[in-house]
């Protein structure tokens, strides 16, 4: 079985990229506008994200108005919000089930095979979650790079990635690598033999009498 700090290890990694979820989920930087046109405006900045989307000044102020209606958001951003919802309750999950396996904890004790599987299982339950949020990130970025290169869009509406999808991508790592860690502790199969057959030494040895 792995070593308690092997598993210290992957539960804060795999906290610290669901941290990283709940980041990329709530900041309005998915996407930000970009200046590779001839005609650059850098008197103010447009960022889009999830929920809402942001124009700052060049004085600093920003502005924000969130999205009006669900049903006019496209398939992409919905396939996304649905995605970013479910890595972050699965990651919740897993870090509670997580806990329960951890080997500095007392839940579990008296039985070490199951509490190491239930270790396993909260291990497993970050990898989910961490591939929901890199799918959905990636997916995301896909198609802000398919608008960048698209010769029929206008230059001041192109958009490039903003640091979102930077910290989205660092947090499923992490949630990958720590997960990946926790199921470090799958407990090994240990090869049963059959007990030896012993033999009654004091009983004589069978034999004929003759006369």
């Amino acid at each position: 079985m792995a070593n308690t700090g092997l598993q210290l290890l992957g539960f804060a990694l795999a906290c610290l990229g669901w941290i990283g979820f709940i980041v990329c989920i709530a900041i309005p930087q998915w996407k930000m506008s970009s200046f590779s046109g001839d005609a650059i405006i850098t008197a103010q900045i447009t960022y889009e994200g999830l929920w809402m989307s942001c124009v700052m000044q060049s004085t600093g102020q920003m502005q924000c108005k969130t999205f009006d209606s669900l049903l006019k958001l496209d398939s992409t951003m919905q396939a996304t919000r649905a995605l970013m919802i479910c890595g972050i309750l699965i990651g919740f999950f897993g870090m509670c089930i997580g806990a329960a396996g951890m080997k500095c904890l007392t839940i579990l004790q008296d039985d070490e095979v199951k509490k190491a599987k239930v270790a396993v299982v909260g291990g497993a339950l970050f990898i989910v979650a961490g591939l929901c949020v890199l799918i959905a990130t990636a997916w995301y970025g896909n198609k802000i790079a398919q608008d960048f290169y698209n010769v029929f869009a206008p230059s001041n509406s192109k958009y490039e990635f903003g640091p979102a999808l930077f910290i989205g991508w660092a947090g499923a790592a992490l949630a990958v690598i720590g997960g990946a860690l926790l199921c470090c502790s799958c407990p090994r199969r240990e090869t049963s033999y059959p007990p030896g057959r012993g033999y009654n030494k004091s009983a004589p040895p069978a034999g004929k009498d003759y006369v």
